[in-house]
């Protein structure tokens, strides 16, 4: 009963909720527990280092390794129990949900994570890195990336899309010679005005429609205001903008280069996967399931990204001089940018379709080019460890290092889409036949094209590996063993792939949502 206000009193309005129990809901620990597994060991990685002695500090790496490989093996009870959905609102929808597009992300996003780990073992160690930071870092970068492909709310992804980024900063700076901290700045500078603009759009967006929610605002748009239409349809181009810098799209593709030969070499690996991977699973959500009302305009404007891209980094790769210091990271660098291009590719037509169907082209893509792109880059740590980064210190690499140049072969016919790379192949057949099945024709052409120029660049790399060592050729050293097994693990990976593709192309036919 409310009570009667006394005389010259305000009348007392009750804030009591009709059914509090309703407030509280059960979170679901298994869908969760990836990401949040990777938070809890970078915690305690950051404690341990606190404690332990400088000379017990290796054991840290190992214990992110295992962290990481923890994560990984969680997806296994998520894959075969159907999909999970937790943090709801009964009107508005989930902010988590474990479903195959976000299982899939999180195995790029984790599994990435752990190569980068194994592969920085010796890095670490080596270029007397802070140790206790870099794990702490990376695993607390690996979370977000891994929470991010789950997000179903505008600020979920945002917070997560950060959680991926900021520790990033951090990662390339580490490397104490100048370069590091220069290039840190400049990716931090840029990102920060991307994720500024970014915001902008978000906030736009709530406004128009006046729900966060990728469902909500998807049904918002359908049916907004006349006099917010403008607002609506500029947040969506200023939530696309920052999502396309995390992917490097033209012409937010500056920071790439610099940045990649500024960070130590495990990390330029892991900002080309996985950091790449992480704006990609931003972009697909946003554009088929938020902006799915605008999904002709967005698709053509991804279309015209795509092309710009894939043509800006093959012929920036393709520029590259072979006798210049950082040649070969700047041409991996150049590379991402254009293999962005590609992935690209089928989220344009999916706009153009309207249907999701085209994102398991991205899906596979992203897949096969996260493997052999990390294993490209774990040979040019073996080949930089004597100080060796030009593309011509490579010459004769198989007469002093026989495995490695057989790998870095494998690896480069992968990406240009050569046999034995079949699976290389595979994946850039499917993303041209996701642009001519959406009526992209003249996307498809601008695609082959430059599958063309970048065979030109990854051929004449491969045939340096054969040729005759020149007189100033620098000796390797001996491998460690975690760089090593990480080698032969990401090469064993590539050929499986090659040999039976079924098992990553299967997802092209499979429902992501």
């Amino acid at each position: 009963m409310t009570p009667t206000p006394h005389l010259g009193q305000p009348a007392m309005t009750s804030l009591a909720v009709a059914d509090p129990g309703a407030l509280i809901q059960s979170v679901d620990w298994l869908a969760v527990a990836p990401p949040l597994t990777a938070a809890l060991v970078a915690l305690a990685v950051l404690l341990a280092d606190l404690f332990l002695p400088e000379a017990r500090k290796r054991v840290l790496g190992w214990i992110t390794v295992a962290g990481l490989a923890a994560s990984l093996a969680l997806l296994l009870p998520l894959a075969t129990g159907g999909t999970r959905s937790t943090f709801c609102l009964k009107d508005a929808g989930c902010s988590y949900v474990a479903d195959p597009f976000a299982l899939v992300f999180q195995l790029l996003a984790l599994g990435g994570a752990l190569i980068t780990a194994l592969l920085s073992l010796h890095t670490v160690e080596e270029e007397k890195l802070p140790g206790g930071e870099y794990w702490f870092l990376l695993l607390s970068s690996a979370a977000g990336a891994a929470l991010l492909p789950a997000s179903r709310d505008l600020a979920t992804l945002i917070i997560a899309l950060e959680v991926a980024s900021l520790p990033a900063f951090a990662l390339v700076a580490l490397r104490r010679d100048g370069r590091g901290a220069e290039s840190a700045l400049k990716f931090f500078l840029s990102s920060v005005t991307a994720t500024a603009v970014m915001l902008l759009g978000v906030s736009f967006v709530y406004a128009a429609t006046g729900s966060i929610h990728l469902g909500a605002v998807a049904d918002g748009l359908g049916h907004v205001q006349p006099q917010l239409k403008p607002l609506a349809e500029a947040g969506a181009v200023l939530t696309l903008v920052g999502f396309a810098f995390k992917v490097a799209a033209v012409p937010f593709h500056f920071w790439v280069p610099d940045t990649y030969t500024g960070a130590p070499l495990p990390v330029a690996g892991y900002l080309s996967v996985v950091g790449k991977a992480s704006g990609l699973a931003g972009l697909a959500l946003v554009t088929t399931l938020a902006f799915h009302p605008y999904g002709r305009t967005w698709g053509l404007v991804l279309a015209v990204l795509a092309a710009l891209t894939m043509t800006a980094g093959n012929v920036g790769a393709l520029r590259q001089r072979s006798d210049t210091r950082f040649g070969a990271l700047r041409l991996l660098a150049w590379s991402s940018v254009g293999q962005a291009g590609y992935l690209l590719v089928p989220l344009a037509a999916a706009g153009y379709r309207g249907s999701t169907e085209p994102l398991g082209a991205t899906v596979a893509y992203a897949l096969i080019y996260g493997l052999v792109n990390l294993g490209a880059f774990g040979v040019v740590a073996v080949v930089a460890r004597s100080g060796a980064s030009r593309l011509d210190d490579f010459r004769g690499l198989y007469a002093r290092n026989r495995w490695a140049a057989l790998a870095l072969a494998f690896f480069l016919l992968c990406l240009a889409g050569l046999p034995p790379g079949v699976v290389g192949l595979f994946g850039k057949v499917v993303v041209f036949q996701a642009a001519v099945d959406a009526g992209l024709g003249w996307l498809a052409v601008v695609m082959a094209v430059n599958v063309v120029i970048a065979l030109y660049y990854y051929l004449l790399w491969t045939a340096k590996l054969f040729a005759p060592a020149g007189p100033d050729a620098v000796e390797s050293g001996r491998v460690p063993g975690p760089l090593a097994a990480t080698l032969g693990l990401a090469a064993s990976g590539a050929v499986v792939l090659s040999v039976a593709p079924q098992l990553v192309l299967q997802v092209v036919g499979g429902t992501l949502f």
